[in-house]
């Protein structure tokens, strides 16, 4: 069995950040530290630094008033910064600074009167902490055919916004149908969307075109995970979201002579390295690398650690 693995994969540096975040706040703290949210999308970082004294929770009532908190990757709401103030607790940001650039802009565009349209996908804890940054008309649309249905006060004063780990070619043809609609609406370039993720997924795309399967290693609720195994399906390649090697199935790999393996942003390289070895119980792996970009992105830690 050839096994193709892409370069570009696994942690980005929002990714990494956050998890240095979290390991640094327990060296200069002690346990507990209380993390809003799953710090990354993967169950086994998650569980990794649950073993290590953090608690990880929904909603900042059960934090205890004083307590260190850890706000996730995905960045929060302005209404939950300010119950964090409320309660005294000692806050460390852990939001990408890709996630604070869209609230940012989001916050201007809000600002100067726009209707702000978000395009992301409801429920995803980016979208819900990007939506409570503005205090103006905020509308979430997902597809193409959401642009139709679309009904904003002032046509001429609209502008967008995406959500970091969207599919690369699905903004595109969104913002295309926004401007399409609404002629005067202004919003960032199509490059802005994180660099992680169009690398990622450009990688994917290429890989698709050489194996006969794709494996993407990342968690069910990870977006740009679950984005690069539809942009393989899309390229007419059977594609399989494997969360760790144990979930590996034999009917993912059956006839497959090439097997193409990459990794969401969140998923750690051992995983990676074990699903590698898992495949050696059906054959055996001549390995090889796809070259890819290379990533040599640092961002810097927040104030009370660096």
């Amino acid at each position: 069995m050839q096994v193709i693995l892409a370069e570009v994969r696994g942690f980005c540096a929002g990714v990494q950040r956050a998890i240095d975040i979290v390991e640094l706040a327990l060296a200069r703290f002690g346990a507990p530290i209380f993390v809003r949210h799953e710090i990354v999308h993967n169950r086994h970082v998650v569980d990794r630094l649950r073993a290590k004294g953090v608690r990880f929770v929904e909603d900042l009532s059960e934090v205890p008033a004083g307590s260190v908190a850890i706000f996730s990757a995905h960045g929060v709401s302005r209404a939950v910064e300010d119950e964090a103030g409320r309660r005294s607790l000692k806050v460390i940001d852990a939001t990408c600074p890709l996630v604070t650039r869209v609230h940012r802009d989001g916050s201007r565009f809000s600002d100067q009167g726009c209707d702000v349209v978000l395009i992301g996908h409801a429920g995803h804890p980016e979208v819900e902490g990007t939506v409570g940054r503005m205090d103006g008309p905020v509308h979430l649309i997902s597809t193409v055919d959401d642009v139709a249905r679309l009904e904003v006060s002032n046509p001429g004063r609209v502008a967008y916004i995406t959500q970091t780990t969207l599919s690369v070619d699905d903004a595109r043809a969104i913002i295309e149908a926004l401007r399409r609609r609404f002629p005067a609406i202004v919003g960032p370039d199509i490059a802005e969307i994180c660099y992680a993720t169009q690398n990622r997924q450009r990688a994917v795309a290429e890989l698709a075109a050489r194996v006969d399967v794709v494996l993407v290693v990342g968690a069910r609720n990870s977006s740009n995970s679950n984005r690069l195994r539809e942009i393989a399906e899309a390229r007419g390649v059977p594609a399989y979201l494997v969360e760790d090697p144990a979930a590996l199935r034999p009917h993912m790999v059956e006839g497959a002579e090439r097997v193409g393996i990459t990794a969401g942003a969140s998923a750690p390289d051992d995983l990676v390295m074990g699903l590698i070895e898992a495949l050696n119980a059906y054959g055996r792996v001549e390995l090889s690398v796809l070259p890819g970009v290379h990533e040599d992105i640092h961002f810097k830690l927040p104030t009370q650690l660096a």
